[in-house]
């Protein structure tokens, strides 16, 4: 079991999220829960593919952090 990190954005009229260490795996949703479920089910379709395919699990070296100014 691998830990993501997953950045979710404000993108107008709905929210979009990703994560860093997974180029190419996207989702969009309505709230930031929406979002996020629906990037999970886009990540487990993600990293399914990849094992079909033979390629390893990008490894998680991404963290975020969040500073107050």
């Amino acid at each position: 079991m691998q830990q993501y990190t997953v950045i979710v954005e404000r993108t107008g009229s709905n929210y979009s999220a990703y994560s860093p260490d997974v180029p190419g795996c996207i989702a969009t949703g309505q709230t930031i829960g929406a979002t996020l479920d629906e990037f999970r089910a886009a990540l487990v379709f993600h990293l399914e593919g990849l094992s079909q395919d033979g390629t390893p699990w990008p490894e998680p070296q991404t963290t975020a952090h969040t500073v107050v100014v």
